[in-house]
Parts: C-alpha cells; structure tokens; sequence
C-alpha cells in the first residue's frame, strides 16, 4: 500500500499538471516567489541542485525546508536536478515530496521510493522510459522534449501508454494545448514562469499574473 505522501502528491500532479521549477534564486526571495506562483494557482514547485555545486546541497535542502515549512499543506514541494542518493536523503529531511532527475538511475528511483516519495526520473527514448518505468518511477519526465516537440511524445506515449509522461523543455503558452490534448500527464515549466528579470526585480506581481496564464491553460482545458 503506498504512503499517504505518495497517493496525495501523485493526485495533485495529475490534477494541476504544472511544476514551476525554481533554480537558482537566493533565500531572501524564495518564500515571495513561491507566494506569488501560489497565488497564480500553482501548487507544486521544484528546487533544484547545482550538479556543479555552485549551491551546495545543503542550501538547496534549506530552502525546500523553508517552503516545506512555510506552505505547509499548501504547496507541494520536491526537488530537481537529483543525481546522488545523499541528495534524495536531504530532501527527505527538508520534508520534499517528490524527487526529479535528468536522467534515469535505478539507484536513484530505488531511494526514492524507499523514502516515500514520488519519483520521476528523465528519459528520452522508449528503452530509457520503460526502464524507468520497471525501476519504479511514478512518473517518467520526457526530457528534453523541446526539440522532437508534440509528435515525439504521441509516437512514444502510444506503445507506452501505462507510464505518465510530464512534458519538459520549451514548455510555453503555445504548445500546452497540443500537449494537453495528446493526454500528457502534466509539464515542468522553469523561466517561462519563474522569469528570471521579474525575480531580480522583486515583480512578485507579474510572477502571479504569469502563473495564472499557464494554470488558466489547465482549467480551460
């Protein structure tokens, strides 16, 4: 049986389909971004870690406890760019609920899911989507999709129709519709919400009014 952690953030991906993915952005204007994008009615947001260590994990787990703590209930809060099972164990800690990776790794999807998270590993080609899939993943995320675009993902999902693809790369206002109407389980969208200059500028206000576009694609279907 899974964990309620499981049931509950699998639901909410399903049903709000975008993850707003946060990289980069200091501490002091993590929590107002995060309001802002939660106040355009997104409820998940991904962190992710510097595989160059630029941030170290230790910030990147800090500030995934701080929206944890903060949006507790609310805002559904996992981490991306997981490479390293130590970095699963930190963002289990921090209270995360969900693990996402560039690639996929057995190892990765195997800690994942002993720690009661959603796991959602990349993949690209069939072979790496199924494997996911076998490993454990909950969902798999096509990446990087914006290149092959709406058609590599109907010719893929098509024999692969029991896996639930989140769509990744290139993701606008443009291109949700088709994706939407091939059944894609949901989108991780980075710079097209969190615009890094609206952020500099502390335009909280314009953070929302661009999360409410997207999240408008969602409920108008």
């Amino acid at each position: 049986m899974k964990n309620k952690n499981i049931v509950e953030t699998i639901s909410q991906i399903k049903e709000n389909k975008i993850i707003a993915i946060i990289r980069g952005v200091s501490e002091e204007k993590i929590i107002p971004l995060c309001q802002a994008l939660y106040d355009g009615g997104i409820r998940l947001v991904e962190l992710t870690y510097s595989a160059n260590k630029h941030v170290s994990d230790e910030q990147t787990a800090k500030q995934i406890k701080m929206l944890s703590t903060y949006f507790e209930g609310k805002l559904y809060v996992g981490a991306g760019t997981v490479i390293t099972k130590k970095q699963v164990a930190y963002t289990k800690k921090a209270g995360g609920n969900f693990i996402i990776s560039p690639n996929t790794d057995k190892k990765i999807i195997k800690a994942t899911k002993r720690k009661g998270l959603v796991s959602i590993p990349g993949a690209l080609t069939p072979s790496e989507a199924l494997n996911a899939k076998i490993y454990g993943a909950d969902f798999v995320k096509l990446f990087p999709i914006n290149n092959l675009g709406v058609n590599y993902f109907k010719a893929v999902s098509v024999p692969l129709s029991h896996i639930d693809f989140i769509a990744v790369g290139g993701i606008d206002l443009n291109n949700m519709h088709d994706y939407l109407n091939a059944n894609i389980s949901g989108f991780g969208i980075g710079a097209n919400i969190t615009n890094k200059q609206m952020i500099e500028n502390n335009d909280w206000p314009a953070i929302r009014k661009l999360a409410e576009s997207y999240t408008a694609v969602i409920k108008n279907g």
